[in-house]
């Protein structure tokens, strides 16, 4: 953001932002052109699998029956999400996707913060194919644990018909369908890729219009300052959507396990 930030104070840039500024290039040193695989997105998605393997095997190489403060942070967000999650949502038998779920709520976090995290300052959830690969996931799960469960033919008959009276379910059935297998995929990742788009969008708007309204006239200085400092708060707004959309991933998931497991619709 800085660094647009920089571009366009010195007019190399233009104002206001685009969608296209969320196509990064290739941050290789060679063949920059072909390997547009291998951008600033794809760094910081490796990066935090790489940060959340390390912190929990590190965290729990040595466990102590007083835990140290590091096994104590991981022990504490295990033990919120599958307390508060996978507990609540589904019941005793949440507990054995509690680690599923933690990994989720960890991953989505973690990749959300990189929105406001400096030299970063873009979620890779803020490109639509991250949030749909996470819910693809989510959605194969909660299908697959629910034909498991109750076998293929009731599985589709909890989820597909209602107990309603039989002259309605011709309307219903096609309702539940479009509902439960094409909707609740679409909504999780569009959910989230929207608000870390937006909240990315507004960040930028603010940051690049003080240098906009600076370079364009002095008089508008003290206008220039406040945006910034609109900025600032819109980050402190943008922290708070980071955490609750991790949260309202990872309970939407556990309550379609819920769903997948019920004996009735």
């Amino acid at each position: 953001m800085f660094g647009q930030a920089n571009v366009l104070a010195a007019g190399q840039a233009e104002f206001p932002p685009s969608v296209e500024d969320f196509y990064l290039p290739s941050i290789l040193p060679w063949g920059a052109h072909d390997n547009y695989w291998f951008t600033k997105i794809t760094l910081m998605v490796w990066l935090a699998v790489g940060v959340l393997i390390l912190f929990f095997l590190l965290s729990y190489r040595n466990p102590k029956l007083v835990p140290t403060k590091k096994q104590w942070f991981a022990e504490s967000i295990y033990g919120f999400v599958r307390n508060n999650i996978a507990v609540d949502m589904i019941g005793h038998a949440g507990v054995r996707f509690a680690p599923y779920f933690t990994t989720l709520f960890c991953f989505i976090l973690l990749t959300n913060a990189f929105a406001i995290i400096p030299f970063f300052q873009i979620s890779p959830n803020s490109h639509i194919a991250f949030p749909a690969f996470l819910a693809v996931i989510s959605y194969v799960m909660f299908n697959w644990i629910g034909i498991r469960h109750h076998g293929f033919a009731k599985y589709f008959k909890n989820s597909l018909i209602p107990p309603a009276p039989w002259y309605i379910l011709p309307l219903l059935i096609p309702i539940e369908f479009f509902s439960t297998f094409l909707v609740r995929p679409f909504s999780l990742a569009v959910r989230l890729f929207a608000n870390m788009f937006a909240g990315h969008m507004l960040l930028l708007v603010f940051t690049l219009g003080g240098f906009a309204m600076l370079s364009a006239n002095a008089w508008l200085a003290p206008v220039s300052v406040l945006s910034w400092v609109m900025t600032i708060a819109l980050t402190f707004l943008e922290f708070l959507v980071i955490c609750l959309q991790a949260y309202v991933f990872t309970v939407l998931t556990a309550s379609y396990v819920q769903g997948a497991l019920a004996e009735e619709h």
